[in-house]
């Protein structure tokens, strides 16, 4: 009811100051105004203002202000929200192929990573979104997640044995904690500072600026850079809003996310080292687990997807890529 309410305010707010002479396309995000993503967007929205002559801009919603992750997925397929950014494991709710980004160790490295979701291979799998009412646009650098606790150390898979680890709504993510011997426990991003608070789960997993800027680490004190994924944030358009526009409008649009998208990772590199340093100076203690390990006990969970041959057949182009 309260997010109904919410979102009734917002229409009408709108519907009072839109400008009939500039296009604005809403943008709603679940992230603060510090984090990297916001901070390409606003780049973004300055570089169609440019573009377009102040003809279109972006008005940007942080801080699920709009809803959740969701909520904004649910609400672009309606048409009553522009854009959003989500994690891919929030979206493979929506796009089942979106799943194997969620796959632990299936990328070698950062690199892999980058050379993936740049070639036809990253193309695909936005693509794949549409037949959803999601227009995917672009892949944002998300990091490598790892995992930080409450309590207790972890430094190899039998010391996930018994605790419950928080993940998002993704049967991946879930199934990822549980071959690695936690107990996987979904909750919102919203409510788990004070689930850490409350012991209702022992830890989480995320990358270091997340954990960082969500103030985890005033409650979790260990963080084990196992690196289990690398898993990408999503920009997304509504079908309904892409359509609308014309091709002039069209070509705003994917110059403006094209910069925002190099714009991010330069930001990105450098909020993960200043993270990581502030951690430190918390009193977080970083621990460099042997990651062999984890791939180990992880492996077999590729074969588990085999059935699935359009989803297999991304995770064999995946592997074989450079």
């Amino acid at each position: 009811m309260k997010f109904l309410l919410k979102l009734l305010i917002f229409v009408f707010f709108i519907s009072c100051t839109n400008d009939r002479d500039v296009k604005i396309i809403r943008l709603g995000h679940g992230l603060s105004t510090t984090h990297s993503v916001h901070k390409a967007m606003v780049f973004m929205d300055s570089v169609i203002k440019l573009q377009s002559k102040g003809k279109m801009r972006i008005q940007i919603y942080p801080s699920e202000q709009l809803g959740t992750e969701r909520q904004c997925l649910e609400l672009l397929q309606i048409g009553s929200l522009d854009m959003t950014k989500v994690s891919a494991g929030s979206l493979e709710n929506f796009s089942p192929n979106i799943k194997v980004f969620g796959l632990p160790f299936l990328f070698r490295d950062r690199e892999h990573s980058y050379s993936v979701l740049d070639s036809d291979i990253g193309s695909d799998l936005l693509s794949g979104t549409e037949k959803y009412w999601l227009k995917g646009l672009a892949y944002y650098d998300a990091g490598a997640r790892s995992f930080y606790t409450r309590e207790k150390k972890i430094y190899n898979p039998n010391d996930l044995n018994g605790l419950k680890i928080r993940v998002m709504e993704s049967k991946t993510a879930f199934d990822m904690v549980k071959i690695l011997g936690g107990s996987p426990t979904p909750i919102s991003y919203g409510e788990l500072y004070t689930s850490l608070q409350q012991g209702v789960v022992d830890g989480a997993e995320n990358n270091p600026p997340s954990f960082y800027l969500s103030k985890h680490y005033e409650v979790c004190k260990f963080y084990t850079l196992d690196e289990h994924t690398i898993l990408p944030d999503v920009l997304l358009m509504s079908t309904h809003t892409w359509n609308s526009l014309n091709k002039q409008q069209k070509e705003w649009v994917n110059n403006s996310v094209k910069l925002s998208v190099i714009e991010q990772r330069k930001l990105w590199a450098k909020s993960e080292k200043e993270s990581l340093e502030a951690l430190k100076e918390a009193g977080v203690e970083i621990i460099i687990p042997d990651k062999k390990l984890f791939v180990e006990q992880s492996k077999n969970i590729f074969e588990s997807y085999k059935s699935n041959s359009e989803l297999y057949n991304f995770i064999e182009r995946i592997k074989e890529s450079k």
